[in-house]
């Protein structure tokens, strides 16, 4: 049986501290969708037997219609791997989004998280 289980509090701080560790102060904040009024999906598994972490994060860029979802894995020792889970970029438009916009996030979303599953537990059959 695997010690790794959901973790559904708010973000760890840990990530921050090492993310702005890796790519310095004040480039976090982003981690954090709630801070920004930006309610998006998000999802945590920690492994208390070791330490370790791993995150799904809504990040965006500097044109706020142009988002992602990153995944991050914490390792016992420290620093922040990022986990390549492939294309995981949606449009959204803010107020009205469309159901076609939704849909496109919550697969976003769901690749992402089914990557950073395969990478906490293997390769399901």
């Amino acid at each position: 049986m695997s010690a790794w289980h959901p973790y559904g509090e708010q973000l760890m701080p840990v990530f921050y501290e090492r993310f702005e560790q890796r790519w310095g102060k004040g480039t976090a904040p982003f981690l954090d969708p709630e801070l920004h009024e930006q309610p998006l999906p998000r999802a945590q598994w920690i492994n208390p037997d070791t330490g370790a972490a791993v995150a799904v994060v809504p990040i965006w860029s500097e044109d706020p219609q142009h988002r992602s979802f990153g995944v991050f894995y914490l390792p016992p020792a420290g620093d922040i791997w990022v986990l390549r889970p492939g294309h995981t970029a949606y449009t959204d438009v803010g107020q009205t989004n469309t159901e076609e916009q939704i849909a496109l996030r919550n697969d976003a979303f769901r690749k992402a998280v089914n990557h950073a599953k395969e990478f906490i537990y293997g390769a399901q059959p």
